[in-house]
């Protein structure tokens, strides 16, 4: 009896102790995840946009002011753009230079026109296919040091116009897959006049040191944020009220060095979502995962609120998720997808302390998204800890956990969940070594009851 006690206690002692070191070793991780991140380096330069014709009057197009700004900025290798209190109409894109921050001040709005003759193609990338498409509305490829702040707004004004594309958008979308599988080259992959295909809100390519703070971000006409091939970035106080389709909060794609916080989301479609390309093309470009990304103290509203996939196929690892919850409903809470036409993997995933309120699925991790996939390029799922997590209600189901017969999910630790109803308690299907501890899914039981 002695001897079982010792080994119990022991068994106990070492258990505490490998979760603690766990624990420090995560702390660390995030620290040096967000030491390695650099904030833009800004010039002291100062400009105005009113000094270059500007009127906040939401009449006066103000494009070729916001150009002047921006040009007077890059003879002095960058400099501050201020954005005063008014409503300022663009007909057509902002083009960032390097060493640049557009501050938008209290009260100031920026609105965006909807003629798509007045868009520029650029190289961009959608659902992570590299293409040329119309210019997202705020757009820089290969810079450096660049920040969007403030408190004012920036409207993409697409309810009644971009969103209108949305049901002529099948075919192009196809076609972009089809270049993405053939290996088309790019300089060959032309939309534009002709197709619909929406353009981003904000978008930086091939970009680091980049900074996206306090602004409040409305009426996208596709994804709002999308950081794309980019890396040395933070996001903070960001504020969305963002309710067209394939509003997507935060994209971020074949990026590194991240840090997202302290942002409030309400997006019509997913908060956060982890990409890594898709298909051929992102199984090409394996040495540009996704990786090295902090999320924390984020309130999350919308459709789902931490997504890593579908177009994952070069990789996402190195996620760490802390201290977020939810507010009003969301159709998913934690959300890996992915098909067996990626390839690619997910792996080394942390996500703990969030409080999720009424979802559809809580927690859903699933290599059969859309049912799609040929089955030639299965992904690799593994090695996901999830931790601290509280749900009121999941309409649908608790947990899922869904791998793929020849890949299965493997290595994944769920601790400490609880879920205080759901119609699907859990699902498990071709897994290994999935480990439980704390997990309540309903009612907690108490004392068994009696035969009398």
């Amino acid at each position: 009896m002695k001897n079982s006690l010792l080994y119990i206690v022991t068994i106990l002692f070492f258990n505490v102790l490998f979760s603690q070191k766990k624990v420090n070793n995560n702390d660390f991780n995030i620290q040096q995840i967000i030491n390695n991140i650099s904030l833009p380096q800004i010039p002291s330069y100062k400009v105005s946009v009113t000094q270059f014709g500007a009127k906040g009057d939401s009449l006066t197009n103000c494009k070729r002011a916001f150009d002047k700004a921006m040009k007077a900025c890059e003879k002095r290798n960058g400099g501050k753009i201020i954005v005063p209190k008014g409503v300022y109409t663009i007909n057509g894109p902002i083009h960032f230079v390097s060493n640049v921050e557009l501050h938008l001040e209290e009260g100031a709005k920026i609105r965006f026109g909807s003629n798509p003759k007045d868009y520029p193609l650029v190289l961009t990338s959608w659902e992570g296919t590299m293409l040329y498409n119309y210019s997202p509305l705020i757009y820089g490829n290969s810079l450096k040091n660049i920040a969007i702040t403030g408190s004012g707004i920036i409207d993409g004004e697409a309810k009644d116009t971009w969103i209108q594309w949305k049901p002529f958008e099948e075919n192009d979308k196809q076609l972009s897959r089809e270049m993405n599988h053939k290996s088309t080259p790019i300089k060959e992959r032309v939309f534009g006049e002709g197709h619909f295909l929406r353009p981003q809100l904000i978008q930086f390519v091939n970009s680091k040191n980049i900074l996206i703070e306090g602004v409040k971000i409305e009426d996208s006409p596709f994804w709002c944020v999308h950081l794309l091939k980019s890396k040395s970035i933070t996001l903070r106080g960001i504020r969305y009220n963002a309710q067209n389709n394939n509003n997507d909060g935060l994209d971020i794609e074949y990026s590194s060095d991240v840090l997202i916080e302290n942002i409030q989301f309400n997006n019509s479609d997913d908060n956060i979502a982890i990409k890594a390309g898709r298909d051929t093309e992102g199984r090409s470009n394996t040495t540009m995962p996704s990786e090295n990304i902090v999320i924390k103290n984020c309130e999350f509203k919308g459709l789902h609120a931490l997504v890593i996939g579908s177009e994952m196929s070069a990789g996402v690892r190195n996620v760490y998720v802390n201290n977020c919850r939810a507010i009003g409903y969301l159709k998913r809470g934690i959300y890996i997808k992915t098909n067996s036409d990626r390839g690619g993997y997910i792996k080394d995933i942390y996500v703990t302390n969030i409080d999720f309120g009424e979802v559809e699925d809580c927690i859903y991790m699933t290599s059969n998204y859309h049912g799609e996939g040929s089955g030639l390029f299965p992904s690799k799922i593994t090695d996901i800890s999830i931790s601290n997590i509280s749900c009121i209600a999941a309409s649908n189901a608790g947990i899922v956990i869904e791998g793929n017969p020849t890949s299965k999910v493997e290595n994944i630790t769920l601790d400490n969940i609880t879920i205080k109803s759901a119609k699907n308690g859990m699902t498990l299907i071709n897994t290994k070594n999935v480990l439980f501890n704390e997990v309540v899914i309903g009612e907690k039981q108490g004392v068994p009851s009696s035969v009398h």
